[in-house]
Protein backbone atom coordinates (compact mmCIF):
# COMPACT_ATOMS: atom_id res chain seq x y z
CA UNK A 1 0.00 0.00 0.00
CA UNK A 2 1.42 3.33 -0.85
CA UNK A 3 0.84 6.16 1.34
CA UNK A 4 -0.37 10.07 0.37
CA UNK A 5 2.59 12.21 -1.10
CA UNK A 6 3.70 14.96 1.12
CA UNK A 7 5.60 17.59 -0.45
CA UNK A 8 8.09 20.16 1.29
CA UNK A 9 9.21 23.82 -0.01
CA UNK A 10 12.75 24.09 0.89
CA UNK A 11 14.25 27.90 0.81
CA UNK A 12 17.57 29.94 1.28
CA UNK A 13 15.38 31.10 4.20
CA UNK A 14 14.79 27.93 5.34
CA UNK A 15 18.55 27.12 5.54
CA UNK A 16 19.36 30.34 7.27
CA UNK A 17 16.81 29.17 9.79
CA UNK A 18 17.88 25.73 10.21
CA UNK A 19 21.38 26.69 11.07
CA UNK A 20 20.66 29.43 13.66
CA UNK A 21 18.58 26.34 15.19
CA UNK A 22 21.16 23.99 14.75
CA UNK A 23 24.32 25.80 14.85
CA UNK A 24 25.54 24.58 11.41
CA UNK A 25 26.65 27.49 9.73
CA UNK A 26 29.20 25.81 7.09
CA UNK A 27 28.98 28.38 3.91
CA UNK A 28 28.19 25.71 1.95
CA UNK A 29 24.66 25.82 3.35
CA UNK A 30 24.53 29.80 2.49
CA UNK A 31 27.24 30.46 -0.15
CA UNK A 32 27.34 29.63 -4.07
CA UNK A 33 30.84 31.00 -4.12
CA UNK A 34 32.08 28.86 -1.67
CA UNK A 35 29.48 25.61 -2.53
CA UNK A 36 30.78 25.98 -6.01
CA UNK A 37 34.31 25.91 -5.19
CA UNK A 38 33.86 22.63 -3.28
CA UNK A 39 32.37 20.90 -6.42
CA UNK A 40 28.91 21.38 -5.26
CA UNK A 41 26.31 22.23 -8.41
CA UNK A 42 25.45 25.26 -5.46
CA UNK A 43 23.84 26.01 -1.77
CA UNK A 44 23.03 22.80 -0.61
CA UNK A 45 20.51 22.41 2.11
CA UNK A 46 21.95 20.26 5.65
CA UNK A 47 21.39 16.68 4.93
CA UNK A 48 19.95 16.79 8.53
CA UNK A 49 17.22 19.03 7.53
CA UNK A 50 16.49 16.92 4.87
CA UNK A 51 16.08 13.95 7.48
CA UNK A 52 13.71 16.00 9.21
CA UNK A 53 11.57 16.88 7.00
CA UNK A 54 11.03 13.42 5.93
CA UNK A 55 10.72 12.48 9.68
CA UNK A 56 8.12 14.61 9.60
CA UNK A 57 6.10 13.10 6.94
CA UNK A 58 6.64 9.62 8.92
CA UNK A 59 5.60 10.97 11.63
CA UNK A 60 2.36 12.72 9.85
CA UNK A 61 1.61 9.37 8.63
CA UNK A 62 1.88 7.72 11.89
CA UNK A 63 -0.23 9.78 13.39
CA UNK A 64 2.00 11.21 15.86
CA UNK A 65 5.93 12.04 16.31
CA UNK A 66 6.04 9.63 19.04
CA UNK A 67 4.86 6.32 16.77
CA UNK A 68 8.70 6.01 15.20
CA UNK A 69 9.76 3.38 16.70
CA UNK A 70 13.11 3.40 13.90
CA UNK A 71 13.97 5.59 11.27
CA UNK A 72 17.24 5.44 8.90
CA UNK A 73 18.24 6.73 5.99
CA UNK A 74 21.43 6.93 3.74
CA UNK A 75 21.97 10.49 1.98
CA UNK A 76 22.37 9.94 -2.04
CA UNK A 77 22.59 13.16 -3.49
CA UNK A 78 22.95 16.37 -2.06
CA UNK A 79 19.34 19.00 -2.45
CA UNK A 80 20.08 22.11 -4.11
CA UNK A 81 18.64 25.27 -3.03
CA UNK A 82 18.50 28.27 -5.72
CA UNK A 83 18.96 31.79 -4.65
CA UNK A 84 15.16 32.55 -5.49
CA UNK A 85 11.75 32.86 -3.19
CA UNK A 86 10.52 30.09 -4.61
CA UNK A 87 13.29 27.59 -3.53
CA UNK A 88 13.25 23.61 -4.57
CA UNK A 89 10.68 20.96 -3.15
CA UNK A 90 11.26 17.70 -1.81
CA UNK A 91 8.29 15.03 -2.34
CA UNK A 92 8.21 12.42 -0.05
CA UNK A 93 6.49 9.11 -0.81
CA UNK A 94 6.51 5.66 1.49
CA UNK A 95 5.29 1.79 1.18
CA UNK A 96 3.78 -0.17 3.42
CA UNK A 97 6.04 -2.97 3.21
CA UNK A 98 5.14 -5.65 6.54
CA UNK A 99 3.21 -5.25 10.06
CA UNK A 100 4.18 -7.74 12.71
CA UNK A 101 1.86 -9.12 15.55
CA UNK A 102 3.24 -6.27 17.74
CA UNK A 103 1.64 -3.50 15.82
CA UNK A 104 4.67 -2.41 14.29
CA UNK A 105 4.76 -1.43 10.46
CA UNK A 106 7.98 -0.73 8.35
CA UNK A 107 7.87 1.96 5.37
CA UNK A 108 10.40 1.99 2.28
CA UNK A 109 10.40 5.85 2.18
CA UNK A 110 11.26 7.51 -1.11
CA UNK A 111 12.96 11.01 -1.14
CA UNK A 112 13.39 12.95 -4.30
CA UNK A 113 13.76 16.54 -5.44
CA UNK A 114 13.69 17.23 -9.06
CA UNK A 115 13.08 13.52 -9.91
CA UNK A 116 15.93 12.67 -8.30
CA UNK A 117 16.44 10.51 -5.09
CA UNK A 118 18.22 12.97 -2.26
CA UNK A 119 17.66 9.49 0.16
CA UNK A 120 18.96 6.47 -0.30
CA UNK A 121 17.83 3.23 1.94
CA UNK A 122 15.04 5.09 4.21
CA UNK A 123 13.10 2.94 6.29
CA UNK A 124 10.66 3.61 9.25
CA UNK A 125 9.08 1.61 11.88
CA UNK A 126 6.24 2.74 13.51
CA UNK A 127 3.49 1.80 15.69
CA UNK A 128 0.19 2.66 15.61
CA UNK A 129 -0.56 6.21 16.94
CA UNK A 130 -1.97 5.89 20.53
Amino acid sequence: MELPVRTFRVTRADLVRYAGASGDFNPIHWSDRTATKVGLPGVIAHGMFTMALVGRAVAEWAGAPDAIVDYNVRFARPVVVPDDDEGTEIEVTAVVREGTEEGLTRLDVTATCRGEKVLSQARATVRKAR
